[in-house]
């Protein structure tokens, strides 16, 4: 992730009219704009269950192709088999992470990127983001700097009822401050902050930049976690963190599968994405591990590096083993071949593995069989970032305008708010191991 300082009003979302999943929508004609849906409606009173939303159908398109799956060759605004719905409209900062929880709530993230935002860990509720668990866990002081959260990049539901905050510690990409980057884990049912994990300096390096996470309460006493390390100038990696001790071990850092491709490339609107500060040349932008998934029976960990355009995968045995060396453990990295550049990744529990496609404004789906498929595509869907299984069979995901970024436009600021939180059915659910 890369962004320069540029404030914003904060995050307001706006709500849109909640329609239940037994409600069958009515007929819509096919999406033909290139951003903006319908004004929003007033929700209605309480926490909208995730199974509710406006849909804005597309048309559904059959097409055959001797092409990859995620080929943009047809359009980045020709949808995709799938329908795609606006779940909520977000105003002001530019929200990253989402996380659907298992007793149907949806949680959003907001790191200190300089867009101002009053808060770091929401949940919608009502259609908007409100602070959670309180506006004081949001409220980071260097005194304390374990006490509060500073800049969460990520938030991920476990099988146990707890949401898990990840603090990357590290706002405006500094380097992170130590006891401010940490995993926070969080009770559902009454917010109460009830374990915190700091990272120290045999997981987390000055460059380090966390990003993403999976839980597996099933592996070690209390489970395990594994985070990406999204670096934008130092070596990526994987972290893997045993829950019941609360250390952490840095695995792969700085292999092949962890780090950004060399030359690598991409573009939007005709230009190539770089770093493009005002008044100085271009420069080219490497972000390393960033998207991870887990299979649904927890023996594969998926990864891949946001300036990449492969997947790879390793078995979790040997990640959490400290015992197993990294050569033994590289020799075990498997390289699953090419997809689209993405941002996040997800799986569902019918082992089936979901790619944003950050180019063709799309999701595409890897099935058990390896082989890729188009899932939906929906210009609105401009920077698909984090994506999250709900218990309600659609898959979630934040569309944030990330490329649109003043750092990326001689200090221009071209993100178009409304930023939109999508979703797509899937009719799977989520993978919570315990």
């Amino acid at each position: 992730m890369h962004t320069v300082p540029h404030p914003t009003p904060a995050g307001e979302a706006r709500p849109v009219s909640p329609r239940l999943l037994r409600a069958a929508p009515p007929p819509a004609p096919p999406f033909a704009g290139s951003g903006g849906g319908a004004p929003a409606r007033p929700s209605a009173p309480g926490r909208p269950p995730l199974g509710s939303g406006r849909t804005a159908r597309l048309a559904f398109v059959a097409v055959t192709l001797a092409l990859p799956p995620w080929t943009t060759e047809a359009g980045p605004t020709a949808p995709g088999p799938v329908p795609v719905e606006v779940f909520a409209e977000i105003d002001g900062a530019m929200p990253t992470g989402v996380a659907a929880t298992p007793d149907g709530r949806l949680f959003l993230t907001w790191p200190k990127w300089g867009d101002g935002a009053p808060f770091t860990l929401g949940e919608l509720v009502d259609g908007r983001p409100r602070a959670w668990p309180s506006a004081e866990a949001n409220a980071w002081d260097p005194a304390a700097p374990s006490a509060a959260l500073l800049s969460v990049q990520s938030a991920v539901a476990d099988a146990a009822g707890r949401l898990w905050a990840l603090d990357t510690g590290a706002p405006g990409f500094q380097a992170p401050i130590q006891g401010a980057a940490k995993l926070v884990a969080y009770d559902l049912a009454s917010g109460e902050a009830v374990r915190t994990i700091p990272f120290g300096p045999e997981a987390l390096l000055p460059t380090s930049y966390v990003n993403d996470l999976r839980i597996d309460l099933g592996a070690g006493p209390e489970g395990t976690i594994y985070i990406t390390d999204s670096s934008l100038t130092g070596p990526g990696g994987i972290i893997v963190v045993d829950i019941a001790s609360g250390t952490a071990i840095r695995r792969l850092s700085g292999h092949a599968s962890t780090a950004p491709e060399p030359d690598f490339s991409m573009a939007f609107d005709g230009e190539p994405l770089q770093v493009r500060p005002a008044g100085a040349p271009p420069q080219p932008w490497r972000v390393a591990s960033d998207g991870i998934a887990l299979s649904a029976d927890g023996k594969t960990l998926y990864w891949c590096a946001l300036t990449s355009r492969r997947l790879y995968s390793a078995p979790t045995a040997l990640l959490r083993d400290p015992g197993v060396g990294e050569v033994e453990l590289a020799a075990a990295v498997r390289d699953l071949g090419p997809k689209p550049p993405s941002d996040g990744l997800a799986e569902d529990d019918r082992g089936r593995v979901y790619a944003g496609d950050l180019e063709g404004n799309a999701i595409h789906v890897r099935d058990p069989d390896g082989a890729w498929r188009l899932l939906a595509r929906d210009p609105r869907m401009r920077w698909p970032d984090t994506l999250s299984v709900g218990p309600d069979g659609w898959l979630y995901v934040t569309a944030n305008q990330l490329d649109r970024q003043a750092g990326f436009h001689e200090g221009r600021d071209l993100r178009q708010p409304p930023y939109r939180v999508l979703r797509m059915k899937i009719d799977a659910g989520p993978v919570l191991r315990d």
